[in-house]
């Protein structure tokens, strides 16, 4: 884009004032400049939000850690992995039995 000079100011200012009226350009540079001042303030709000929210998120985490304990380690499955689905079934019949076994045995008679 080529640099306006003065004169190219000057045609584009008349343009302006014969295209709009010399009332209403006022109006118009009033407006955009209170739009300009309301977006300018909300994104300041919107920068403060962001840092207060990260530095309480921050703030909240340290504290968290800070009073939790470290969670114990879970201790590893002894049953193997990689079973075939008859036996899986056959694991889950026995844990039923044995709930069945000690469920009786708890039922006073």
């Amino acid at each position: 884009m080529p640099n306006l000079g003065p004169t190219e100011l000057i045609i584009i200012g008349v343009i302006l004032i014969l295209l709009f009226g010399a009332k209403k350009l006022p109006d118009a540079a009033r407006g955009l400049g209170r739009s300009l001042r309301i977006f300018k303030s909300e994104t300041a709000k919107l920068r403060d939000d962001d840092e207060t929210d990260t530095h309480t998120a921050t703030h909240t985490a340290t504290v968290v850690q800070a009073q939790q304990p470290a969670p114990a380690p879970q201790p590893l499955p002894t049953a193997p992995v990689t079973q075939t689905a008859e036996e899986q079934a056959r694991a889950l019949e026995e844990q039923a039995a044995k709930l069945r076994a000690q469920a009786g045995a708890a039922k006073p008679q």
